[in-house]
This record gives structure tokens, sequence and C-alpha cells, in this order.
């Protein structure tokens, strides 16, 4: 899997011949800068942890121009099928076997509504699972226990956990998970996109290594490959 960082919780994963989008929020993202334009993208599956705005953004423009399957809760696919979207809609502890993988939607501790005011079910995190590699993506969450069930099922390759902290995990507790899952590589992500989840870069890198743990921090549009 080529995974590509798109910005605060956007990621373009290439796997299997396909393409998967995670939470697309591009040209909302102040950080972008014209690094990345969305209307490039061409996905195959657009996958969506939750509703919120910073995660949701671009879904419908991108899903429309590509026909994209998007895959999420009930709620949030029922939301984008009643808008003429194709989608898969799945729930906690539920997988299901695509053309690039098999998908598992894992539980999350956070909030989850549309910026009309629609609910968006609860939100979650998948884990991917291709060629043998398997990918775990956290979506917005607090530090939980349910996080120890992960490594019952699944030996995880890569983690992409959420960092910035006041919304989400920060960087503390972001170490205590890769601990719960199991798996000492992770990708930070969901940080320094506003004021609220401003880190320090530096420090947090040293933190993990500090606890024998490697913490990729990519700038936009940069890459790593499992």
């Amino acid at each position: 899997m080529k995974i590509t960082f798109l910005g605060h919780a956007t990621l373009l994963i290439e796997v299997a011949g396909k393409t998967v989008l995670v939470d697309p929020f591009i040209s909302g993202n102040p950080k972008n800068n014209n690094q990345v334009d969305k209307d490039s993208l061409n996905p195959d599956y657009i996958l969506v942890t939750h509703a919120h705005q910073d995660h949701v953004l671009d879904v419908e423009d991108i899903a429309t121009r590509t026909n994209a399957v998007i895959v999420s809760n009930y709620e949030i696919a029922t939301y984008y099928e009643n808008k003429g979207q194709k989608v898969h809609p799945m729930n906690h502890g539920g997988s299901w076997s695509f053309d690039f993988g098999t998908v598992k939607y894992v539980n999350a501790i956070h909030t989850s509504s549309f910026a009309d005011g629609t609910e968006g079910g609860l939100p979650g995190g998948f884990i991917i699972t291709s060629a043998n590699k398997s990918v775990y993506i956290a979506g917005d969450t607090a530090l939980t226990m349910d996080m120890k069930l992960i490594p019952m099922f699944t030996k995880l390759d890569l983690a992409v956990l959420p960092i910035g902290d006041n919304f989400t995990m920060g960087v503390d507790d972001a170490i205590i998970a890769s601990d719960f899952i199991e798996c000492n590589t992770i990708l930070g992500y969901h940080f320094d996109t506003f004021g609220f989840i401003e880190i320090d870069e530096a420090k947090a890198i040293e933190k993990f290594k500090a606890s024998g743990k490697l913490l990729h921090l990519l700038p936009i549009g940069n890459s790593l490959t499992v």
C-alpha cells in the first residue's frame, strides 16, 4: 500500500490497482496552499470515518465527478445515497471484502454530525488489509480500551493516529494507543491545521522515539509505502 498524506486527516491509498481516498478535506484546508487539487483525484472508493466538515467537505464533489463508492457507517452512507451517490454502508465490528482488500469498521470515541445538522451516526475507524499488510486508520478518537481488541484479530504494519489533542488524542495518549494496538510504526495526522490542534512536531517525534516507536509526520503530498 502506498499512502499519501493530503493534509489534516485526508489520505490517498493506492492498493491492488485501486485508489482509496479517506476523509477528503482539501478545498477548505488552510494549510493546503494549492499543493493538492481535489479535481485531480480519481478515487475508486471514498472512506469516511465520521460526518464532521473537516472530514467530508469534498466528498460529494469528488464522488459525483468520479462515481466513487462511499464507504461509511449506515447513517453517513444513507445521507449520500439520498443525494444520488453510490455507497456501501457498514457498522461497527463489521468487515467486507472489496476488490482492493478487506475493510473492518472499528470503534472510535468522538462525535459526528454534518454541517447542516444531520446526525452522522457513531464515528469509527477503518482497518484495511490487503496482500498480507494491515493499516489502521483511527479517525478522530480519544484513547479507548477498545483499541486493545485490534491485535486479537490483526497484526498491524502501520497505524494512522490523530495527535493534535483538544478534539482527539494528543501525543501522549497516542503513544499509549500504539501500545494497545501493538504497532510501533505510526503516521500522525489531525494536527497543526488549526490553532486548537497545533503541536511541537520535533517534540512529538522525540517522545515517540523515547518510547521505542517511529512517528512519521509527512508534508502534504508526501507518501510512505507499507
